[in-house]
């Protein structure tokens, strides 16, 4: 955007768009004082908008009275107006560092606009200097907004959305907006209620996504929509997680998983290239079954090896009592090589095994090899031979674990990925993007046996296995996909149920009796019943997304006004207390946790 589209009364340029092409022009600057140094006849200062820093000079010898008692008296932060010329900077006095870096302005005006208490935590920082403490940028907020890392975060923020807009309308999607106070129908996580002052003892939920009014506005004939959705989940405290977030939500009609995945692999391309950076024209797709054996977790980070192996059979009639029980249960033991792992210390291993057993594992088993021969616990209970056949060469590091899958993979899972990164084996330059697909459809309660949705429970079944929800829906696959890149998913997404039968056969398979289905999903139920095309969507974690594109290490640093993982808004004290003629009013009461 031009100077000339930001101009105003009160300024002709932005400060960080200055050039030496407008060496010797008049300009007028508002911004804030980033820092002033003042020596003797002479003060320097850098001003500061959202486009970048100049520095600006005053010459207190030359300087009417004001303009020199202003100068000699600027604070950190203060908002000011400078009137002035470019002018070239002597080759002694240049900043390679700024862009503004070959010119500065040499005041003639100056003035006050929006005088600035000291800051409570700096804006400016000397290389090496810490950031202050998260909880209180929070707390103040709008400094820490001024700092140039959030501003650049936010500008690419504001960027990807534009992208977003401008491929999917390309691509002949409507942006429609769907509601933010909606029927509660928990998809998996709390919701957050709003109760009704005008209906008495009713509630609305903020949507935890817009699932089922995408849905609607397929049966509607729209045919391709999309939205860039606020989202609300009343979850238990989880690290960098937020209880309001953004997600590109995606829907199309009479489209398959191919479909879906070739509109989501164009947005995705899109959005890296607008961040400076290319997908590969190809993503490799992995079974989710394969997924967790090779890697135990649906979504795998590709960028290294470590892959997980079934070790069972060379442990098969060893008499070494962990391994026996195990597979005596009906368990494997599975394991992951270490090229050169046998270096590492007892120590280190120790720690290793401390991260299986944080994953719900009873132990980690360890055999080196090293000048030919295996060291470990178990390696006196294996046969000749067992070195090759664990696929050790000398001086590796075998670690596995001994168990059902459901300990097994996420134990293995979290070692390989501290392995890796003590190790020093991710690239940091590599992006391996893998899409998971051929999920469950179910997954069963450990306890109880019960049934709940892998995904949620309007995602269509593998039409090989509609016979399966019968007699063995556990075994169903579902017709779900999910993005993944270097083990971070991206987004997930499914062709949806458009036959109502189906999907009332769905719900009772969930325990959802039919008076709860229509009580909780009557109106969808009653639209598919009124002709639904077959249809599919995706929804991409937009926040996660800016984070991994701006190479922050938290949402908190991509998003304006976030809160903390307590689910506060430090700088303004929400949630907080209302008064009890406001709650009267709603037709509720507050009662103390205490009582």
């Amino acid at each position: 955007m031009s100077d000339t589209a930001l101009a105003t009364t009160f300024r002709t340029h932005l400060c960080g768009s200055l050039r030496d092409e407008h060496v010797g022009a008049s300009v007028r600057l508002g911004g804030w004082v980033h820092r002033a140094r003042d020596l003797g006849g002479l003060v320097f200062f850098d001003l500061r908008d959202r486009a970048g820093l100049v520095q600006v000079s005053v010459d207190l010898s030359r300087a009417t009275p004001e303009v020199a008692a202003v100068a000699s008296s600027l604070g950190a932060e203060t908002v000011v107006l400078v009137e002035g010329t470019v002018a070239q900077r002597p080759e002694a006095m240049r900043n390679a560092e700024l862009s503004t870096g070959t010119i500065e302005v040499k005041a003639t005006g100056l003035r006050v606009l929006g005088p600035a208490e000291t800051p409570v935590i700096p804006v400016a920082r000397g290389k090496g200097e810490q950031l202050a403490a998260e909880e209180l940028r929070l707390r103040h907020r709008y400094l820490d907004l001024r700092r140039d890392e959030l501003q650049r975060n936010l500008v690419l923020r504001h960027r990807l959305m534009q992208t977003t807009r401008g491929f999917l309308t390309e691509a002949g999607f409507f942006e429609i907006e769907t509601p933010m106070l909606t029927k509660p129908t928990p998809e998996g996580a709390r919701d957050y209620l709003v109760p009704s002052r005008v209906h008495p003892g009713e509630f609305y939920a903020l949507p935890q996504s817009p699932q089922i009014y995408k849905q609607l506005l397929m049966v509607a004939g729209y045919d391709r929509y999309f939205q860039i959705a606020r989202c609300f989940r009343d979850e238990d405290l989880r690290a960098d997680r937020q209880p309001e977030f953004t997600q590109i939500d995606v829907e199309a009609s009479f489209v398959s998983e191919d479909d879906v995945m070739r509109i989501a692999e164009g947005l995705t391309r899109a959005l890296w290239r607008e961040a400076g950076s290319e997908v590969p024209t190809t993503i490799r797709r992995m079974g989710y079954a394969e997924a967790l054996e090779r890697y135990g977790i649906d979504r795998p980070d590709l960028r290294y090896g470590l892959e997980i192996a079934d070790l069972s059979d060379v442990f098969r009639g060893s008499e070494f009592v962990v391994t026996k029980k195990a597979l005596d249960g009906g368990g494997r033991v599975r394991g992951i090589r270490i090229p050169g792992g046998a270096t590492l210390s007892r120590k280190q291993v120790d720690e290793l095994e401390t991260v299986a057993k944080g994953a719900g594992a009873l132990g980690l088993l360890r055999i080196k090899r090293q000048n030919g021969a295996l060291d470990g616990p178990a390696a006196k209970f294996l046969a000749e031979g067992a070195g090759d056949r664990l696929g050790l060469s000398d001086g590796d590091l075998g670690l596995y674990v001994a168990g059902p899958d459901h300990i097994s993979s996420p134990a293995l899972d979290r070692v390989r990925q501290e392995v890796a990164q003590r190790m020093q084996l991710v690239p940091s330059d590599v992006n391996a993007f893998v899409w998971v697909t051929d999920f469950p459809m179910f997954e069963r309660d450990p306890a109880t046996g019960a049934l709940a949705a892998v995904h949620h429970p309007f995602t269509a079944p593998n039409p090989s296995d509609l016979d399966l929800l019968e007699s063995e829906p556990w075994r169903a696959r579902a017709q779900a996909y999910d993005l993944v890149l270097n083990g971070t998913e991206l987004g997930g997404g499914s062709i949806r149920i458009n036959d109502p039968r189906v999907q009332s056969r769905i719900f009772r398979l969930l325990g959802i009796d039919e008076a709860s289905a229509q009580s909780r999903f009557g109106f969808l139920l009653e639209a598919l019943r009124a002709g639904a095309p077959p249809h599919g969507g995706i929804a991409f974690g937009f926040d996660r997304i800016v984070m991994m594109l701006a190479g922050a290490t938290s949402l908190r640093d991509v998003i304006a006004f976030p809160k903390t993982t307590a689910a506060r808004a430090l700088f303004e004290g929400a949630p907080s207390a209302v008064p009890a003629s406001d709650i009267a009013e709603l037709h509720i009461r507050v009662e103390s946790e205490h009582a």
